[in-house]
């Protein structure tokens, strides 16, 4: 039986080749998986010509996925280093790739992507746009924004981020409560600057139906783009960023109308006592679909370490429902990052995912942290650094304070409670003050 997305099929009672292996990777049943996806509270972006993919599931009841940002930029245009990146993060086990590129032959970088790589590969077709065009932003035709989301379809991008719920209407509310930090999504200030420019409506909004038409041609998940996501503290759940919200609940409607998988993305900055609410009002208005959040950031004084204010966020987000969690690097708001920030962003951006699949009550998510501590009571060093989430910076950090007895460390030394309470168990005797 023929299908257009994994969304028709899961609806046609079909089980797919990705939703069998989304469901093993899950240790969930394959039928539980078709009805989370027919319903949309789960989505597999798989666009049909990312030959080389590893299918992903993100939503409800799965483990919390993360996505790594990167690409080139006109001061930083080096292919060679991005790709390292992008090897670093899937060795790593990011589940999900955007390519953000703003410079250069996008192209080119983006098939090598979906040629080469086996993570979800997302992009946002407004950037390549005014690369691709190289002409002033106000002469980009509506033609030419929706021409760039057919190519990028066509070039094998599993998900791409569709600014399409700043229209004209909530356009006209950003500017009448005008924010601390006004617009700070890249794509949002760009089709913001389009519409003044230019006087017409949100081409991605207007000719919505045809970017359904093509992401039902190539099984393109749709990541609903919030233009007015908040830029700092003080913009966090105001009404910019919830008119937007409740025009993607309805752009999801459509989109599932037409079989086309969807995931709604959410806040940057946002005080921790505001999330959960967040999470429970984007669950209400888009009716379950996977949410996608930046963060959130839960401090706006800590450049240099955002990595950390976007885990503590992303940790709560995850709890109270958010399904995939975009890294932040220690380079945020400041500079492209390495691929040194890169490597510590993901880190911190797993710990949080992890944290919040055990808050969850996720089966088997324990388990891990299980054999973990299992591991330090026996004192197996060995054992711990292959269970680490970055056994190379375990493994490091022992071998540069080493101890004067293997069963202890240069923090405690023979005071180790561990070894204490575990030889006194044993009948032995404790020797700390001797020699």
């Amino acid at each position: 039986m023929e299908y257009t997305t994994q969304m028709d099929a899961a609806r046609r009672g079909i089980i797919t080749e990705q939703m069998k292996k989304v469901a093993e990777y899950e240790n969930i049943d394959a039928e539980e998986i078709r009805k989370l996806v027919a319903c949309g509270h789960v989505v597999i972006p798989a666009n049909k010509n990312h030959k080389c993919l590893k299918p992903y599931g993100i939503g409800s009841r799965l483990k919390t996925k993360i996505n790594v940002n990167l690409g080139t930029s006109r001061d930083c245009l080096d292919l060679d280093v991005e790709m390292e990146k992008v090897q670093a993060a899937v060795d790593m086990g990011a589940e999900a790739i955007m390519d953000l590129s703003s410079y250069g032959d996008t192209q080119v970088f983006r098939r090598k992507l979906t040629n080469e790589c086996s993570a979800v590969l997302g992009t946002v077709p407004i950037y390549d746009a005014v690369v691709y065009y190289n002409k002033a932003l106000k002469k980009i035709t509506s033609d030419e924004w929706i021409d760039i989301v057919r190519m990028h379809a066509e070039d094998g991008v599993d998900f791409m981020t569709i600014h399409c719920g700043i229209n004209r209407e909530t356009a006209r509310r950003f500017k009448q409560n005008l924010r601390h930090t006004n617009i700070v999504s890249r794509g949002g200030s760009i089709i913001f600057a389009w519409m003044e420019l230019t006087g017409n409506e949100n081409p991605f909004y207007e000719r919505f139906d045809e970017i359904l038409e093509i992401c039902k041609q190539y099984d393109v998940t749709l990541s609903l783009g919030d233009a007015c996501r908040p830029g700092s503290i003080e913009d966090a759940g105001d009404i910019s960023q919830i008119s937007e919200l409740v025009m993607l609940g309805e752009l999801t409607m459509r989109a599932w109308r037409e079989n086309v998988q969807v995931m709604i993305e959410g806040p940057g900055h946002m005080p921790l006592d505001q999330i959960r609410a967040n999470m429970e009002i984007q669950k209400t208005i888009c009716k379950g679909a996977p949410f996608y959040v930046l963060g959130p950031l839960v401090t706006d004084v800590a450049p240099g370490y955002d990595h950390i204010t976007s885990a503590i966020g992303g940790a709560i987000a995850a709890t109270y429902g958010a399904s995939f969690l975009c890294y932040v690097t220690p380079a945020e708001h400041l500079r492209l990052p390495t691929v040194e920030d890169v490597k510590e962003g993901i880190i911190a951006s797993k710990i949080a995912a992890h944290a919040a699949d055990i808050a969850k009550g996720l089966p088997g998510a324990k388990d891990w942290d299980y054999q973990m501590s299992e591991a330090r009571r026996n004192l197996d060093w060995e054992k711990q650094f292959e269970l680490a989430i970055d056994p190379e910076k375990a493994r490091r950090y022992r071998s540069e304070s080493t101890p004067e007895r293997e069963d202890t460390c240069t923090m405690c030394g023979k005071m180790c409670a561990v070894r204490n309470i575990n030889k006194i168990l044993r009948g032995e005797n404790v020797d700390i003050m001797e020699d």
